[in-house]
């Protein structure tokens, strides 16, 4: 995870030396595309979060392309790594920590976006106003592998497994899940080739196995292993010893689909019509209005 983060800083500082070793407002051609890098949280709710969870504190890495067709409407591809993670021990209920189930994921989404400003931007990059809020709605597609650790007593005990594979409620579910992304941002012009920007949105999925767990306990005899027996089944970790669950009891809520927020904020570059790493132009000048004078007789 801390590496990831350091990579990311690692390209944006690099960026931002390359655009600024460039010429200062260079307009030989506009510039259309915009590329971004950004860091932020990312919440998780569902079976094993409570209600009262808004934010998380689980990292999230994205870079991502946008492209303005108009001075209001722009369109947008990105690429996002996020964790989510949910713990029964954290319950503000008893029923949820006798059950005692966990998860961590880490999750990876692409998404294409349209995007909407509040404000018209101008017809030329340099013409952006210095403050202007967005709102984005797309569609996306998620890999997640939900995992947890093994319980004592067992080879692999203390190491985290994915939960997908041993079917724990009977289920070969699918990792890959399409999700609808939409959100509203707040973008700040930081500079002549930059803007900061802070956006949050919500990921609504379609899928109800972020978290591995959705409808009832199994029968214990149908299931493939003893460790999948146990960690379909985690109530006898419980201190003091809890009844094992039977056939039919509720594990999870099938009538709610899990959802996930990410929270970003965005270091976003307009790129160079010729390239990003294209030669410098020795011979740019800031923008103006071409007036012409008028001779005196």
């Amino acid at each position: 995870m801390k590496k990831g983060f350091y990579i990311a800083i690692f390209l944006i500082v690099i960026v931002s030396i390359e655009a600024f070793s460039q010429s200062f407002y260079s307009i030989k051609h506009d510039r259309k595309y915009i590329a971004s890098l950004g860091t932020g949280t990312s919440s998780y709710y569902g079976e094993l979060s409570n209600d009262d969870d808004y934010m998380d504190t689980k990292l999230n890495l994205n870079i991502g392309l946008q492209y303005f067709v108009s001075d209001r409407i722009g369109i947008r591809g990105e690429i996002t790594w996020f964790q989510l993670s949910g713990n029964d021990n954290e319950a503000d209920s008893d029923g949820r920590r006798v059950r005692n189930l966990s998860f961590i994921s880490n999750n990876y989404e692409l998404n294409a976006q349209g995007i909407i400003n509040l404000l018209p931007k101008g017809q030329r990059y340099y013409q952006r106003r210095p403050v202007n809020v967005y709102g984005f709605l797309g569609v996306g597609l998620i890999y997640f592998n939900p995992k947890a650790e093994v319980p004592a007593g067992f080879d692999e005990s203390g190491k985290k497994v994915a939960l997908q594979p041993l079917k724990t409620e009977g289920v070969d579910y699918n990792r890959f899940a399409f999700v609808i992304p939409y959100g509203i941002g707040l973008r700040i012009k930081a500079g002549p080739f930059f803007n900061v920007a802070i956006e949050g949105g919500t990921r609504k999925t379609f899928t109800d196995y972020l978290d591995d767990v959705s409808t009832t306990f199994q029968d214990p005899a149908t299931l493939d292993s003893d460790l999948a027996r146990a960690m379909a089944d985690r109530t006898q970790e419980i201190q003091g010893g809890v009844t094992p669950r039977q056939e039919g009891d509720i594990r999870g809520n099938p009538d709610a689909k899990d959802n996930y927020f990410i929270a970003n904020v965005l270091v976003e570059y307009y790129l160079p019509s010729d390239g990003l790493f294209s030669g410098r132009n020795r011979n740019s000048r800031p923008p103006r209005y071409n007036v012409k004078k008028r001779r005196r007789r």
